[in-house]
């Protein structure tokens, strides 16, 4: 007879706002903002990019809370797509999720941590390569980055006690040494010259033209470039949802849940703003590609678009390397710890569906979905090895925004399909807020349609094969 064991109910409200500000910071804020600057060519198009993300964000957040309040329930967004629309649609997030959006993020935040390690241990050296084979390839930098899934996925299976302290510890951390980014940036690195040629061209956008010259931007094809810049600061911002996959978990989830999506989106897009700030008054925005000099490249050419590196080197010198890459090997960790404890919840919510592997949907003797984890520590390190993880999740960017947009219409159908449902928490604004990230996140998917169909069709490939592996599933299941 098969002993059936329970989720312990262990997280708070603090662990919970760990769990969601730890998922979304990673390395992106100190790099991002490069590719952004090239994109719209204004520190003030640049704010505005990150204001919306911080905007869109917080408003799903806080629609996801009434949601989380009326479905308690491992696996979350899953479950809320499941209930709104059908088995279907919520098995669609689902494959999704464990195919690329989850097990690829994991895989490309594993391999920054490795890359990383590489500076404090010239040892873990991308340019090194012992195989090498099509997309696989396998070296220094690909074992760290799997060994540190495997030390992960190993704590985690080990319960929720032991995945919590190791996420509030790192998100304690990372905030408190971003924190110190900002002060040390804004009082200590400020750059009078930077500050001055940001000021002349602060509302004045503009993209590359042939021979590097600048070509002023404004109408649709400024709508264009915000579009395709917002790509890199809404997949920096995202994960705030992971915290709803584990609310089996959650100490009075009904209130903590919503209360930690609000808390958590809120502080993290204040330090994503702030820490721009200091990028544009530390280096101009503009530069040369070939430039000798920090001032010379700026933003939009700072060496491997390292943003962060480049503000501290006029603190530290060439110490800048060794604090940024640590502070980024931290930051990654606890990224990682937090999106592995949060994954494998989604895998047994759609296993006890009978939508996925049968072992996912039971809990080992300490109350975690321990199968679930190894699934997912199996297929993200051979993600590692493919080499192919970064295109994978440019690939979801249109199918991300389409379940995040889809759950909030669910907001809508809940509201006339279970009217009589308990609703601790609803959602902030109703009806506006929500049809505003609608209408926003549709806009985004629009200009990414258009302008990027590199990015769009093949997430939306990956995300139609779904349907006949569900009928198959459902058929053999």
């Amino acid at each position: 007879m098969t002993i059936e064991h329970s989720f312990q109910k262990s997280l708070n409200l603090f662990d919970s706002t760990a769990i969601v500000a730890g998922s979304m910071i990673g390395s992106g804020i100190f790099i991002v903002s490069a590719d952004v600057a090239r994109q719209v060519g204004s520190p003030g198009w640049l704010m505005i990019a990150w204001v919306l993300a911080g905007f869109l964000t917080i408003c799903a957040a806080l629609s996801y809370g009434e949601l989380a309040g009326m479905y308690p329930k491992a696996g979350g967004q899953y479950v809320y797509l499941k209930e709104a629309f059908n088995p279907l649609i919520g098995f669609l997030y689902g494959w999704t999720f464990f195919l690329v959006i989850q097990t690829g993020t994991i895989a490309a935040v594993a391999m920054a941590f490795a890359k990383f390690s590489g500076v404090l241990f010239p040892w873990v050296s991308e340019e090194v390569i012992w195989i090498k084979a099509g997309f696989f390839k396998f070296g220094p930098v690909q074992i760290v980055a799997i060994l540190s899934l495997v030390l992960l996925t190993w704590i985690n299976s080990r319960g929720i006690r032991s995945g919590k302290k190791v996420q509030n510890t790192f998100t304690t951390g990372k905030v408190l040494l971003l924190v110190l980014f900002i002060i040390v940036g804004l009082f200590f690195a400020t750059n009078s010259g930077a500050i001055r040629l940001n000021e002349k061209i602060f509302w004045e956008p503009v993209r590359e033209g042939p021979g590097g010259t600048d070509i002023p931007i404004s109408g649709l094809s400024l709508l264009a470039a915000l579009g395709m810049a917002m790509v890199g600061t809404l997949f920096s911002s995202d994960a705030w949802n992971n915290i709803t996959f584990t609310a089996g978990e959650v100490i009075n989830p009904r209130k903590n849940i919503p209360l930690s999506l609000a808390l958590g989106t809120i502080l993290v897009t204040a330090l994503y703003l702030l820490a721009n700030m200091v990028y544009i008054t530390v280096l101009p925005l503009r530069g040369e590609p070939m430039g000798e000099s920090l001032m010379d490249r700026g933003m939009q050419y700072a060496l491997n678009d390292r943003l962060g590196t480049a503000v501290l080197s006029g603190v530290f010198g060439n110490y800048a390397v060794i604090i940024m890459a640590l502070f980024i090997v931290i930051s990654t960790f606890g990224c990682n710890n937090g999106l592995i404890l949060s994954g494998a919840r989604v895998y047994y919510a759609m296993a006890k569906d009978k939508l996925f592997f049968i072992r996912a949907g039971h809990l080992n003797s300490r109350g975690v979905p321990a199968a679930g984890l190894t699934i997912q520590c199996l297929w993200a390190s051979l993600l590692c090895l493919s080499g192919t993880y970064g295109q994978l999740l440019d690939y979801v960017v249109f199918a991300v925004l389409i379940f995040y947009v889809l759950t909030i219409i669910g907001v809508f159908i809940l509201r006339k399909k279970e009217p009589t449902l308990e609703r601790p928490y609803k959602a902030f604004g109703y009806p506006v807020i929500p049809a505003l990230y609608i209408l926003l996140a549709t806009l985004i998917m629009i200009i990414l349609l258009i302008f990027k169909p590199d990015y769009t069709w093949p997430g939306l490939i990956i995300v139609i094969l779904g349907i006949p592996v569900y009928f198959l599933w459902k058929k053999t299941g």
